[in-house]
């Protein structure tokens, strides 16, 4: 890419139907909800948002990720949004279909989540679609159970084998989501996706394991939100604070387009508290624009 110069012409947003076919199965239907999402949350009217391509992809959310997870997280902003899956698809055909409906806000509230609790459920998902056997789905989940009952061994771990129904998805595929709840409401996850030659066991022991290395920094967020609430931070009225890990390089970039282009203005410190002492753990500020629709 040689272009350096973005012009904006700027104007009322309108509330839209709009319909995206993401043509290319690799494609994620979930990154495309995101960027979306702060758009016509301060349209002029409520949208529907007709997205196609890929449900469960590489190199992105997962579409559980984005309803287990990120859902009812981002809700605490203070809007609301309905995710309908019509079809699920799969790299590399994609075929997938979601629905996404949202009202607009007058305005975005701050969020405060620093306070992890103790985790007190585990569940999740483990799936098959297409041709592939239900014993792959079980077998998935089985590995996970053993691996995270290694390290937690008070909890009922509970993961449900899933056959996705014939019609409502669109090729083979296979994976896995893991969600770890906490007291206080904090959600964290673990995610695979199988791909050829690779074993049901190895798929389900890598989400497993990517749940466990989640909790352990003590966050109260995982390192695949951290970055997603970067946005909305920065749009919402007052400060933001949430404690993650490892600030990922995906969170050093949003912050710093956040602040290039909106003006928020962000902190990263080391957390201070005692129980993270021994921890690699931060606690993320901003003092958001307090963005205010002009058309509510």
């Amino acid at each position: 890419m040689a272009g350096q110069r973005v012009e904006v012409d700027g104007g009322i947003m309108e509330g839209t139907s709009m319909k995206r076919d993401l043509l290319l199965g690799l494609r994620s239907v979930c990154l495309l909800m995101q960027v979306s999402m702060p758009c016509v949350l301060f349209a002029a009217s409520p949208s529907e948002l007709r997205l196609k391509g890929g449900t469960n992809a590489e190199m992105a959310p997962q579409i559980d990720y984005t309803e287990m997870v990120f859902k009812p997280i981002v809700e605490k902003f203070g809007f609301k949004f309905n995710c309908d899956i019509k079809m699920r698809g799969y790299y590399p055909k994609g075929g997938g279909e979601v629905i996404v409906r949202m009202s607009p806000v007058k305005q975005l509230n701050p969020i405060n989540l620093t306070d992890r609790g103790s985790v007190t459920k585990i569940y999740g998902r483990a799936f098959v679609a297409g041709v592939l056997p239900f014993k792959v789905a079980k077998d998935m989940a089985a590995a996970a159970v053993r691996c995270i009952r290694k390290e937690i061994r008070d909890l009922y771990v509970n993961i449900q084998p899933v056959q996705e129904p014939k019609d409502q998805a669109f090729g083979n595929g296979n994976g896995i989501i893991i969600i770890a709840e906490t007291s206080t409401g904090c959600l964290f996850a673990g995610s695979s996706l199988g791909k050829r030659g690779v074993n049901a066991d190895k798929v389900g022991i890598e989400a497993a394991e990517m749940l466990l290395a989640n909790l352990r920094h003590g966050g109260a967020v995982d390192e695949y939100l951290q970055d997603q609430l970067i946005i909305f931070m920065a749009l919402a009225s007052g400060v933001s604070r949430i404690k993650t890990g490892p600030v990922t390089l995906h969170t050093q970039t949003a912050i710093h387009f956040a602040e290039q282009l909106a003006k928020a203005k962000f902190t990263v410190k080391k957390s201070e508290d005692e129980e993270d002492a021994s921890k690699d753990a931060y606690i993320i500020e901003c003092q958001g624009i307090g963005m205010t629709n002009p058309n509510l």
